[in-house]
C-alpha cells in the first residue's frame, strides 16, 4: 500500500470511528432489529404446532410476526407462556415443550435452550445472576412443585426448590424472591418467600385464594391481587387486592370485592395500579382507602394486560384459532391510540429498550 492509501485508509477509520461514536452517544447505534419495541408472546394451538412472538416498533410504524421462527429457521415450541429479560438476552419459556430458549434480545437469535431439569414450566426472573423458575411439576401432583435454579452462565438447571403447590407469579427484590401460588390445577392461597442467599423458602405469606399477580409500588410494599375461586368451582369466594408489609411478610391492608368478582392483570404506573375485571379496566391510587366504583376502560376482550409510561397496552385472543390483536389507549384520555394484529392467542406484554 502507497503512502496516500495509508493516508486515506487512516482518515477513512477516523472518521467511521467518530461516526460510530456520534450514533453511541446519540443513541443511534441498533444492537439488533428488534431494539426498542414491544414484543408479544403468542401461545400458539394447544398440544400442537408452536407460540410465536411478534414485534412493534418503539414508533408503532412495523410490525413482524414470527421473528424467532425468521431468524434461526426454528419453533420455540408449545406453549410459549411467559418471557424474561436478564442483561442482553431474553429467556422463553415454551410450558408444554418444558423448554427454555434463550436468545439475544435485540438480534432474537438463539443462544441456548435448557430443556432439562423442568416439568410445567410457567414464570422467569433473576436475582444476582441466577435464573428462577417457577414450575408446576406433575399437574396431578401437588407434592412436587418446584423453584428451577438456573446457571445463566451455563444454561442450565443446576438445583430446584421445592414449594407448594401452584407456583404462577415470581417476583424478585433486592435478594428476595416471592413467588404466588395460584394452584395450577387446584386453588392455593400462599406467597412463598425465598431467601436466595440460601435457596431456600424463608416464609409464607397466607393471602386470599387465587394469588395471580403482583407488583411492588415505589415504597417497596408488595400488592398481590388475588381472583377467588370461580363459579365453576361450586364453592365461588370473592377476588381481593391485599398490600403485604415485606419487612414483616404480613398483609397489612385488605381490599374485598363482591363475591362474584374475580379481577386479574395487576400492574402500576406512576403511582397507581391497575387491573381488569370482566372486560373493564379499573385504576386504584396506591393511597387509596376504597376499591373504585367505576372502570377507566369498559368493553374490552382482555388476555394479557400491562401498563407503562402512561399507556394501557392490552391483547386480545379473539376467537383462539386466528390471530390476536395487541391495542394500545391513553391512561390519560382513555381513549383507543392503535391496535396491531399479532400472533396466535396473544398473552404476554413486554418491552425491549
Amino acid at each position: 500500500m502507497n503512502i496516500k492509501n495509508v493516508v486515506l485508509a487512516l482518515a477513512g477509520g477516523f472518521l467511521f470511528i467518530a461516526c460510530e461514536n456520534d450514533d453511541n452517544t446519540a443513541g443511534g447505534l441498533l444492537l439488533g432489529d428488534y431494539e426498542n419495541g414491544i414484543l408479544v408472546t403468542n401461545e400458539g394451538p394447544f398440544n400442537n404446532g408452536t407460540g410465536t412472538v411478534s414485534f412493534i416498533s418503539d414508533d408503532l410504524s412495523t410490525t413482524e410476526h414470527t421473528i424467532f421462527n425468521k431468524v434461526n429457521n426454528a419453533d420455540l415450541g408449545n406453549i410459549v407462556q411467559s418471557m424474561a429479560f436478564v442483561g442482553d438476552n431474553a429467556y422463553i419459556i415454551a410450558n408444554v415443550s418444558n423448554k427454555i430458549t434463550v436468545v439475544n434480545r435485540y438480534t432474537f437469535e438463539e443462544v441456548a435452550s435448557i430443556d432439562t431439569g423442568l416439568e410445567n414450566p410457567r414464570y422467569f426472573t433473576a436475582v444476582n445472576g441466577r435464573g428462577y423458575v417457577t414450575n408446576w411439576g406433575d399437574s396431578g401432583d401437588e407434592t412436587d412443585d418446584f423453584v428451577a435454579l438456573i446457571n445463566l452462565e451455563t444454561n442450565s438447571v443446576e438445583g430446584a426448590i421445592p414449594v407448594d403447590f401452584g407456583p404462577e407469579d415470581i417476583l424478585a427484590r433486592g435478594s428476595t424472591i416471592y413467588v404466588a401460588h395460584q394452584g395450577a390445577f387446584g386453588y392455593n392461597d400462599k406467597i412463598s418467600v425465598i431467601d436466595t442467599g440460601t435457596d431456600t423458602v424463608s416464609d409464607t405469606i397466607d393471602v386470599s385464594l387465587v394469588p395471580n399477580s403482583m407488583q411492588f409500588d415505589a415504597a417497596g410494599n408488595l400488592w398481590v391481587l388475588c381472583a377467588g375461586k370461580p363459579a365453576f368451582s361450586g364453592e365461588e369466594t370473592a377476588g381481593a387486592l391485599q398490600k403485604i408489609d415485606v419487612q414483616t411478610n404480613s398483609v397489612s391492608t385488605t381490599f374485598d370485592f363482591n363475591l362474584t368478582e374475580h379481577p386479574n392483570h395487576l400492574s402500576i404506573d406512576n403511582g397507581t395500579l391497575y387491573y381488569s375485571l370482566s372486560g373493564a379496566v379499573f385504576g386504584l391510587s396506591v393511597t387509596a382507602t376504597t376499591l373504585p366504583r367505576e372502570s377507566d376502560f369498559s368493553g374490552l376482550s382482555i388476555y394479557g394486560m400491562t401498563t407503562k409510561d402512561g399507556k394501557l397496552y392490552t391483547t386480545d385472543p379473539k376467537d383462539f384459532a386466528s390471530n390476536g390483536s395487541l391495542t394500545i389507549h391513553s391512561l390519560d384520555t382513555k381513549t383507543e391510540m392503535n391496535s396491531f394484529e399479532v400472533g396466535l392467542i396473544p398473552a404476554g406484554i413486554y418491552f425491549n429498550d
